[in-house]
């Protein structure tokens, strides 16, 4: 039970207490997390850095969802090994696009189940990385 100074905030969808035990429940196999690029040349996962306080307009419709807000993208080159990481800072890029090119296509909520150990699952990753791909801040 919370004290009542503590914060009580959305990111325990973020982070697991380090060293805990997860359950079965809980277990999510690491394929569900990874997205590809059209050629298999490229693997990418996205970690929920920050999400939104604010409450979906219709959670009787859409079901439990989050804004996210930050997140962390992390792209491996498969032929090379090499990794890039970058942190997005959705809402921003979102305002430049709609402001660049008048309009926008992120959708940044995402159900609550769709957030596995802090990563968003990989057929979401569309919806969170589209504005930045047409601002050309991702290449994948």
């Amino acid at each position: 039970m919370p004290k009542e100074n503590d914060e009580i905030k959305p990111a325990s969808l973020l982070e697991k207490e380090p060293g805990s035990r997860v359950s079965y429940e809980e277990f999510t196999d690491e394929r569900m997390l990874v997205s590809h690029d059209a050629f298999g040349n490229k693997q990418m996962k996205i970690k929920v850095v920050e999400v939104s306080d604010e409450a979906p307009p219709s959670k009787w419709k859409f079901g439990d969802r989050v804004k996210v807000t930050k997140i962390l993208v992390t792209i491996k080159h498969i032929a090379t090994q090499q990794v890039e990481e970058a942190e997005f800072d959705i809402e921003a890029i979102e305002r430049e696009l709609a402001e660049k090119r008048h309009y926008t296509s992120t959708n940044r909520w995402v159900p609550a189940s769709d957030i596995k150990n802090g990563y968003v699952v990989g057929s979401k990753h569309t919806r969170l990385i589209s504005d930045a791909s047409a601002l050309d801040y991702i290449v994948f």
